[in-house]
């Protein structure tokens, strides 16, 4: 293992495992991943390598078909896969948060019926909380299910779904009339199933296609029509409506040590990019590296990682621990994107002119980055997020 982003305490299975993810990582990813990329191409074959790897079942249990694994352990794995491809972890981070929703919502039928599927990765998740006119704001949204013959008929149109063509299970969020007058209080997520691809998936489900963005390739990124979806009750999350918005936002937080764990592997593969070709390239005769302007650039990205790191680190132990953690969530992914881009930049200007070439990779890391600077809430959201938690936690008496 790398000197960078060393983490202590870890079982010899979790060794084993991300030892065999780094291998599949440089042996499969990092290869083809600038190609695919460039093609903006479903990576097909290394989704197919990632079932044989029990990676679509890494956190469900054992007696569900998966490993069993926590949330330390996935992201870990998240870090390395992002190291080789940040769109490959996004294929994966979607079916988990799925998954983690079912563990701790889902009704014992729900359960049974869709995790050992989704462990194989035969059925594979998606989530969707946006729409059109709303990001943040998830008490505006408008997605409607009207109560029909005992089910409900959904309407609305949701935004940025990612795996929205590629999925066959979105875990949507909608406003129900049950529930109270508070807007958050009538929130209640359906477990809507689909067919995989564009155009009519399902009754009333319209995919139009793929949104083209500058970068965060490859895995498609979708809008989701709903006109008169008709669905039964026993596919609302846990079998009682009105209890949506709490269980996304619980979601939403082990979505945030994902997106802050590709952070860390975008930057450790900027990083890795960066010294590899200081040490290479030289000026007025020696080496890009013995420049201290060099040096210093890499002494900066290098504790940036290693920091960002460690905040990942200390969000999924708490969560793992069952504990709440949306300060250390919030604060591992506003620090783990905000350093992520320093040190993409910092690569892109060691590599000076090649960086902007498309042959190199520094510049498909360097439009990967902005993706995450909004990924699972602006950093403007985390900074509220924190803020009004360490007031909380610092309250004066009286």
């Amino acid at each position: 293992m790398p000197e960078l982003c060393a983490t202590e305490g870890l079982t010899d299975i979790q060794r084993d495992i991300l030892a065999a993810v780094r291998v599949f990582v440089d042996e499969q990813i990092l290869p083809v991943a600038t190609e695919l990329e460039h093609a903006d191409e479903y990576p097909a074959e290394i989704v197919e390598q990632m079932k044989k790897l029990g990676i679509f079942g890494l956190t469900i249990p054992e007696e569900f078909g998966g490993l069993g694994e926590s949330l330390l352990t996935y992201a870990l794995v998240v870090e390395e896969i992002s190291r080789g491809w940040m769109s490959v972890s996004g294929i994966i981070n979607t079916h988990f948060i799925v998954a983690y929703l079912l563990l701790q919502h889902g009704t014992e039928e729900q359960k049974r019926r869709y995790l050992p599927r989704m462990a194989t990765g035969d059925l594979r998740g998606a989530f969707s909380m946006s729409e059109p006119e709303l990001g943040s704001d998830v008490s505006a949204i408008k997605t409607s299910a009207t109560p029909r013959d005992g089910g409900y008929r959904i309407s609305g149109q949701k935004m940025w779904v990612t795996n929205g063509g590629s999925a066959n299970l979105v875990a949507v969020l909608v406003r129900t009339p049950e529930g109270s007058d508070k807007p958050h209080r009538n929130l209640t997520t359906f477990l809507v199933e689909k067919e995989p691809g564009f155009g009519e998936v399902a009754q009333g489900i319209t995919i139009p296609g793929k949104i083209e963005k500058m970068g965060y390739k490859g895995v498609d990124t979708t809008e989701l029509l709903f006109d008169g979806h008709e669905i039964s009750a026993d596919r609302i999350l846990g079998g009682v409506p009105g209890r949506g918005f709490y269980q996304m936002m619980d979601g939403v937080e082990v979505g945030r040590v994902n997106v802050a764990a590709r952070a860390v592997g975008v930057a450790t593969r900027a990083f890795e990019l960066g010294i590899s070709y200081a040490q290479q390239r030289r000026t007025f005769g020696k080496k890009i590296a013995d420049h201290q302007a060099i040096l210093f650039r890499l002494a900066e990205m290098g504790t940036k990682v290693e920091a960002a790191h460690q905040m990942v680190v200390r969000a999924a132990r708490i969560k793992d621990a069952g504990n709440r953690n949306d300060l250390e969530a919030g604060m591992a992914k506003y620090l783990a994107s905000e350093y992520c881009r320093d040190v993409v930049e910092e690569s892109f200007r060691i590599h000076g002119g090649y960086g902007f070439a498309k042959e190199f990779e520094i510049e498909r890391l360097y439009r990967e980055a902005p993706m995450l600077l909004i990924g699972e809430g602006t950093a403007d959201i985390q900074r509220m997020i924190i803020g009004r938690r360490l007031l909380e936690d610092y309250a004066l008496p009286g």
